[in-house]
């Protein structure tokens, strides 16, 4: 089979792209094969004829809703077998439930208010009958993979409407029982809440029970594969109720609005079990101040056993949650306790952070994911050679018992793919339509965690009551009482003793965590500055903003950035924040200035560059999206933060070499939710170093005037 590109069909409201492809449908034996008596395919190919077939795939790129409803009926006719479930797994992001059923019952579904020739239009469909069977044909795939769609307490509104079609239209059919049942099953739920094991609210606690610090000897008591498999029980449960849509990057990056409070509980939900997981983690480190630095250590080494266990499960949630939580400000920063965990432990730990390494985009991660997602058990090859054996031993326990395991992702790498499409394709092409290619490219992302939810079936795994009890009533750590807790644990420790020479190279850090929406801002009064150590130029990072376990594992947009480090020395590593992700807006923009360097330190300094802007919209390829830090293809990717409001909340931005001062601040205050009509108030900075910054002029060029030597750290200020 060969394809070829057919070039574009355009109708009125739609744009169609054409492959035709080219396939084999017979080889027969020539003349002289046939007489000699041989078949066709027991020849070589030089005694054979070769009879090809070609065919044309019309895929549609962009359309009006009415022509993307309408293609529903005709997508299998053009051989565009994949559009129904690319539209009715993203169509979320354009049109509601509502409008898309109008269309399709009282638009499509009603001939009687469709001319003759708009019948003869829907590829050539010669009955009622056929053009019937079609939209039932869309319906049935409808309820099956997005059923949540119909679920709009306490109305149900679309699902009555639909049932009431089936009944005029279909009555007593399968499918009319599919919609009672489903109506039913919905009533009868009442607007269920999402699956609440992560809380840690008292209403979940049994009569007369409190929240408590977590007793050391209790948490011992727990084997180290019984909690990760109570973890994983939990991680399951809430990421097979993912509702894919709601992970779409149109959709979650508008969560922080007022009137959004609700918007996408599901993905809350899983952000919120991260959570919780993470501080469960600190408060058992660092709850009890009586422990000794040795007792300290061994629960320290239980969680990284943990999160092996976990990796062991192909849990990639919790066993992230975990490392997250060991990396953080006010659990890295123990360093004596450090130094009491053994070697084996610390090369363990090292492997398991190395997964989430940040080098090429989460490059080691995406590629295990891939591998691992549909195979029955972990692939634990590449592990250091002792802790390979234990690995095995596990894993061959668990195939003896025959129990196939699935994959649950770390959820924020999807979210995060999916606010950078949404952040660099456009919504909308040429003549006001819908660009369904950048849907397509969209579901390619929502198809894995829709395979990943199915694959999650294969887990058997039975809840541990005891366990989940202890979970949630653990009473979590503020990160100011983590913070205050660390310090003291570690006073009494020599403040010169490093960690030791083992632990050289050990965790290249996550840069960034992510941070979910209700973020504890760090103190204004920051706790005393400490010396660097060990010949480190630069200041320490318990000087830097406390760390909140508020990971928002999702998302891109609004991260509140805390420093990490590894416990091999701390103090020399500073803030970098190069390697986190985005989501934003496309707009045009023009032009360019000159700019100014401000050096906070000593004055002023100025100097200008010349025009390079360009009069034409940049062509940007889908296939190279812009990206944080980098200048490519006539655009990139900008974070923009508020001075004085929370400095380390940023918004990103999609730039492109034509967009100048006025269309950037708009931009950044509507992503900030401010006044648009203020861009006057605002000045636009980039951060260059600690003592220098670039100020923009109000009409210069952002693209050509902005350092693209440095990291691209934005401040909005108001003028003075």
């Amino acid at each position: 089979t060969t394809f070829q590109d057919g070039g574009e069909e355009v109708e009125e409201g739609a744009v169609y792209s054409v492959t035709l492809k080219k396939v084999q449908i017979q080889q027969a034996a020539n003349k002289g094969a046939r007489w000699l008596g041989g078949e066709g395919d027991q020849l070589p190919p030089e005694h054979t004829v070769r009879q090809y077939e070609t065919s044309k795939i019309r895929a549609i790129k962009a359309g009006t809703l009415e022509k993307l409803v309408e293609n529903l009926l005709t997508a299998f006719g053009d051989a565009d077998f994949s559009y129904i479930s690319i539209f009715l797994s993203t169509y979320r992001a354009f049109a509601s439930t509502k409008a898309v059923l109008e269309l399709l019952l009282d638009r499509f579904g009603n001939l009687e208010t469709l001319s003759h020739v708009e019948v003869a239009n829907l590829n050539s469909f010669e009955s009622e009958i056929i053009l019937r069977a079609e939209i039932a044909s869309v319906l049935r795939a409808w309820l099956d993979q997005c059923s949540e769609d119909f679920r709009e307490p306490p109305d149900h509104t679309c699902l009555l409407k639909l049932l009431d079609y089936l009944k005029n239209n279909m009555p007593n059919s399968d499918m009319e029982n599919k919609v009672q049942n489903l109506l039913k099953q919905f009533q009868n739920q009442e607007a269920e809440a999402v699956d609440g094991f992560c809380s840690t609210s008292s209403s979940d606690l049994a009569d007369g029970e409190e929240l408590e610090i977590s007793n050391p000897e209790e948490f011992s008591s727990f084997q180290d594969h019984v909690v990760a498999e109570q973890l994983t029980y939990m991680d399951v449960m809430l990421f097979k109720k993912v509702v894919p849509y709601h992970c779409l990057g149109s959709i979650w990056s508008q969560r922080d609005k007022k009137e959004n409070k609700n918007l996408a509980p599901t993905v809350r939900a899983t952000i919120t079990q991260f959570n919780a997981v993470t501080k469960c983690v600190v408060s058992t480190i660092l709850g009890t101040k009586e422990l000794k630095i040795q007792q300290r250590a061994k629960i320290i080494e239980k969680w990284i056993h943990i999160a092996h266990e976990c990796r062991i499960l192909k849990n990639f949630s919790s066993l992230r949650a975990i490392i997250s939580a060991l990396q953080s400000n006010s659990i890295y920063r123990l360093k004596t306790t450090w130094m009491c965990v053994s070697k084996d432990i610390l090369l363990m730990y090292e492997e398991l952070s190395e997964i989430f390494s940040d080098n090429d985009n989460y490059l080691t991660s995406r590629e295990l994911l891939m591998k691992e997602a549909t195979s029955k058990f972990a692939n634990l090859d590449s592990s250091e050679k002792e802790n390979q054996k234990k690995s095995q031993k596990r894993l061959q326990l668990q195939k003896n018992k025959g129990v196939m395991q699935g994959t649950v992702p770390y959820l924020g790498t999807f979210l995060t793919d999916l606010i950078m499409l949404d952040t660099a394709l456009q919504d909308y092409v040429e003549g006001g339509l819908i660009n369904f290619e950048k849907r397509r490219r969209e579901f390619e992302v929502i198809a894995q965690i829709k395979l990943l939810q199915s694959s999650c079936n294969s887990y058997c795994l039975i809840p541990d009551q005891k366990f989940i009890q202890w979970f949630r009533s653990q009473r979590h750590l503020t990160e100011e009482e983590s913070y205050k807790l660390s310090r003291e644990v570690e006073a009494a420790a020599d403040s010169h003793v490093l960690s030791p020479k083992s632990q050289k190279s050990m965790v290249k850090r996550i840069s960034t965590l992510f941070l979910g929406t209700d973020v504890i801002t760090p103190p204004k009064e920051q706790p005393p500055k400490v010396s660097p150590l060990g010949g480190s130029s630069g200041e320490s990072t318990d000087s830097a903003s406390v760390s909140s376990f508020e990971f928002n594992h999702s998302e891109t947009e609004d991260v509140c950035v805390t420093p990490i480090s590894s416990p091999e020395d701390p103090l020399k590593k500073g803030y970098d924040s190069d390697k986190d992700s985005i989501g934003s807006v496309f707009d045009k923009g023009s032009g360019f200035d000159k700019c100014s360097i401000l050096d906070k330190a000593s004055g002023c300094d100025s100097g200008s560059v010349s025009d390079k802007g360009s009069s034409s919209m940049p062509y940007i390829s889908s296939k190279v999206l812009p990206v944080y830090n980098r200048q490519s293809g006539g655009a990139c990717i900008i974070r923009v933060s508020m001075d004085g409001i929370n400095d380390s909340v940023y918004k990103s931005i999609l730039i492109t070499n034509q967009d100048r001062i006025p269309d950037v601040t708009q931009r950044a205050l509507l992503k900030h939710n401010l006044e648009p009509d203020a861009v006057e108030d605002y000045e636009l900075v980039q951060v260059i170093s600690e003592d220098k910054e670039l100020v923009f002029p109000r009409d210069a060029n952002v693209f050509y005037g902005m350092n693209s030597h440095v990291n691209f750290n934005f401040i909005l200020r108001k003028k003075a």
